[in-house]
C-alpha cells in the first residue's frame, strides 16, 4: 500500500461518474437508502433516504404523560431504555420533581450499560467488517498474530487460539454457507480493505468473541431493569427496583460490569488503536461542521448542568469557543420530508402530518424531519461528546483523547472525519465503563448509610410543558411534551438519526452524513465500501424493520406499494 508525505495510506479511487444507490443499508437498525452522484470516482452529492414511517406522535395524544415511556420504548429494538429515559425525564420536567439520588444513580448505571453494550455491538459487529477483510485472516500466520496481539495488549494470547479460530473460519467459509458475511464487499479481493493478515485474524477472532461479551452488560441491565430490552423499572418520581438493592444483586451487577469493563480495556481499546493505525487516512474523509451535545450521567435529577459528560455547542469545526446549549434555538424543518407544510417549527410546538409523495424523486425523499440548531445541521453522537468534553478540560477524556491521536501520530483536528467519529465512540465506552464503577460505589455507600429512598410521590399537572433531554449512545434524543387536563396534548421525539441522517432542510442545508459523504472517494462503484463506512460510523439507528431476501439467490426483494 502506498502512503503519502504524512505518512498515511493513499486511499484507492475509480474514475466512475454517475448515481450509485445503497438499498437497503444493512448492519443498522431500521431503513435507510443512501444515494450519491459520482464524478470521476469521488462522491460530489448525497441524498439520505428514511424509508420507514414511525407515528408515535400521533399515537400518544390523549394518553397519560406517565405512560409515554411504555410506547416510546416501542420506537426502536435497540434504544428502548433511553426513549423511555427521555420520556420520563419529559414527564419529570412538567411536574418540576426532582428524583432521590440513588434514583438517579441507578438510571445512569444502566445507561452506561446500554452505552457499553451498543459501542461494542456497533465496533465489532456492525461497522467492523467495512475494514476487516474476514476471509483475509487465512492468510494470516498465527504466531506473528499472537506476538502482535501480545504487544498491543496487556491480555495474552495464544497462537494454538489464533489458529483454531482460523481453522473454524475456513471451514465456514468453504460450506458456503457465509451467514452474515454473504455478498460481503472483502470476498473475492476488494483494494479498499489494507489490513495485514494477521491483524484481519485478530479482528475476526474477536468479532466472535464479541457476540459474547455484549450479552454481559446487557445481563446488567436487566438486574436493576428487571429485562432488557424494554425495562421496566422507571416511574415518574424515580425508579421502583427494590429487590436491585439487595447485596447479592449489587454484586452481580458488579460482576457483569468488571468483565465487560476489562474486554474494553484489554481488547476494544488495542483493537481500535491498531486497525485505525492501517486506516489512518480516512482521518481525510466524512467530517462534519457543527457539533451538539446534551451531555449525560446528570448527579441531580436530570439537570444539563450537573452532568458528568458535558452539554455543549461546537460550530464551525471552532472546538475552543464552546457554547452552551439554548433549548430554544431548535427547529424541525419538513421541507423536503413526507409531512404536510414547509414552516420550520420548535418542537413544542411540531406537528406530525404525514404525506406521502414519491419515492424516487428529488423534492421530498425522507420519513425523516430535519432538526436544525441555530438553523445549522448539527452531528451529535460520541464525536461531538468527545470534542466538548476535550475542549472542557474533563479529566477522563482530555488524557485518553491525547493517548490515542499520539499513539496514532495524528492531530485533534483529524478527529473531523469518518475515523475520528469510530475512535470517539471507543474513547466515549472507556470513560463510560469507569464512571460505572465509580457510581456504583457511590449507590453501595448510600445504601450502607441507611439511604434507601429511590422514589418521589407525583401528582401529574393539568396543564404544562416538559422536555427531557437524553445523550444516546447514537446522540442527542430529546421528548416534548405539551400536558392539557393530565394528559398528552401534544408529543415530538428528536431523535440522534434525524440529527445525524435526515435530509436538506428549507434552506438546502445538507445532513450531517450527507455533508459527510461529500468528497469520499469510491474505488469500486459496484462495491461501495466507502459509503458504508462513513454511514455506519454514524451508527444509523431508524426503527425496527424486516428485510427479505430469497435464501437461494441472496437477492433483497423490493417491493413498491401504491
Amino acid at each position: 500500500m502506498k502512503s503519502n508525505s504524512s505518512g498515511f495510506p493513499i486511499t484507492p479511487q475509480g474514475n466512475k461518474s454517475g448515481r450509485v444507490v445503497v438499498d437497503p443499508v444493512s448492519r443498522i437498525e431500521g431503513h435507510l437508502r443512501i444515494e450519491v452522484e459520482l464524478k470521476d470516482g469521488k462522491i460530489a452529492n448525497a441524498w439520505s433516504s428514511s424509508t420507514l414511517f414511525r407515528g408515535l406522535e400521533i399515537i400518544l395524544k390523549g394518553r397519560k404523560p406517565e405512560d409515554a415511556q411504555h410506547f416510546t420504548q416501542r420506537s426502536c429494538g435497540v434504544c428502548t431504555y433511553v426513549h423511555g429515559l427521555a420520556s420520563t425525564r419529559a414527564a419529570e420536567d412538567a411536574c418540576k420533581v426532582t428524583i432521590p439520588e440513588n434514583a438517579t444513580l441507578i438510571r445512569n448505571l444502566v445507561m452506561g450499560c446500554q452505552y457499553m453494550h451498543d459501542h461494542l455491538v456497533h465496533f465489532y459487529h456492525l461497522c467492523g467488517l467495512d475494514w476487516i477483510d474476514v476471509a483475509g485472516a487465512l492468510q494470516a500466520d498465527p504466531k506473528k498474530a499472537a506476538a502482535l496481539a501480545n504487544s498491543i495488549s496487556p491480555r495474552k494470547t495464544k497462537a494454538e487460539d489464533l489458529k483454531a479460530v482460523q481453522a473454524t473460519l475456513k471451514k465456514f467459509i468453504d460450506s458456503g454457507q457465509l451467514g452474515p458475511f454473504t455478498n460481503a464487499y472483502f470476498l473475492n479481493g476488494h483494494e479498499g480493505y489494507y489490513l495485514s493478515p494477521e491483524l484481519n485474524l485478530i479482528g475476526t477472532a474477536h468479532y466472535l468473541e464479541a457476540l459474547k461479551i455484549q450479552l454481559l452488560p446487557a445481563r446488567a441491565m436487566a438486574i436493576f431493569g428487571g429485562k432488557n430490552p424494554h425495562p421496566q423499572f422507571m416511574q415518574v418520581g424515580g425508579v421502583t427496583c427494590y429487590k436491585s438493592l439487595e447485596k447479592e444483586k449489587i454484586k452481580q451487577f458488579r460482576d457483569l460490569l468488571m468483565q465487560t469493563k476489562n474486554f474494553i480495556d484489554q481488547v476494544y481499546i488495542p483493537d481500535l488503536i491498531a486497525i485505525a493505525g492501517q486506516y489512518k487516512d480516512w482521518t481525510q474523509y466524512g467530517g462534519c461542521q457543527n457539533f451538539l451535545t446534551f451531555g449525560e450521567f446528570p448527579t441531580k435529577g436530570q439537570e444539563l448542568d450537573t452532568r458528568y459528560f458535558p452539554a455543549g455547542i461546537v460550530m464551525g469545526r471552532k472546538f475552543g469557543e464552546v457554547k452552551d446549549f439554548d433549548p430554544g434555538k431548535i427547529a424541525e424543518h419538513v421541507r423536503y420530508s413526507w409531512y404536510k407544510g414547509d414552516k420550520a417549527l420548535h418542537p413544542y410546538q411540531g406537528e406530525t402530518d404525514p404525506k406521502y409523495t414519491d419515492m424516487f424523486g428529488e423534492d421530498r425523499y425522507s420519513w425523516m424531519k430535519a432538526p436544525r440548531y441555530e438553523d445549522k445541521a448539527m452531528e451529535t453522537g460520541p464525536l461531538a461528546q468527545v470534542l466538548v468534553a476535550y475542549a472542557k478540560g474533563h479529566p477522563k477524556v482530555k488524557p485518553l483523547v491525547d493517548h490515542v491521536i499520539n499513539t496514532l501520530g495524528i492531530k485533534v483536528e483529524n478527529l473531523y472525519s469518518t475515523l475520528g467519529r469510530i475512535a470517539a465512540r471507543g474513547i466515549e465506552t472507556a470513560v463510560v465503563a469507569e464512571h460505572c464503577v465509580d457510581m456504583l460505589d457511590q449507590l453501595e455507600g448510600n445504601l450502607a448509610a441507611g439511604k434507601n429512598q429511590i422514589i418521589e410521590d407525583i401528582e401529574m399537572v393539568d396543564k404544562a410543558e416538559g422536555v427531557g433531554f437524553v445523550n444516546a449512545p447514537r446522540g442527542g434524543l430529546s421528548h416534548w411534551l405539551k400536558v392539557g387536563d393530565k394528559k398528552i396534548d401534544n408529543f415530538q421525539l428528536v431523535v440522534p438519526s434525524t440529527w445525524n441522517l435526515g435530509p436538506r432542510c428549507a434552506n438546502d442545508l445538507l445532513s450531517p452524513v450527507e455533508e459527510a459523504l461529500v468528497g469520499t472517494p469510491v474505488a469500486d462503484a459496484s462495491r461501495p465500501v466507502e459509503i458504508l463506512r462513513t454511514v455506519h460510523s454514524f451508527d444509523p439507528c431508524i426503527a425496527c424493520g424486516v428485510h427479505v431476501i430469497d435464501g437461494d439467490t441472496n437477492q433483497v426483494h423490493k417491493f413498491k406499494i401504491r
